[in-house]
């Protein structure tokens, strides 16, 4: 059987921890933030868990956990 193919799209947006969680990053980060306090735009800097709907659905884009971000 060939290999599984990596969705690169997938693997830039997502990662895999070490105990197979799927992270990923927040949104409302990327523009005004004049009038976002700092305390908000700490808080969005740090990455989450994926939901357990979405669970599924993004891991066939990861078959290979290494190749994510």
């Amino acid at each position: 059987m060939p290999k599984m193919k990596t969705h690169k799209s997938g693997a830039k947006r997502y990662r895999v921890t070490a105990t197979g969680k799927v992270m990923r990053a927040q949104a409302f980060r990327g523009h005004l933030n004049v009038t976002k306090s700092s305390k908000r735009k700490r808080r969005l800097n740090s990455d989450v868990v994926i939901s357990t709907a979405n669970e599924k659905k993004i891991r066939l884009e990861l078959p290979y956990p290494k190749y994510s971000r």
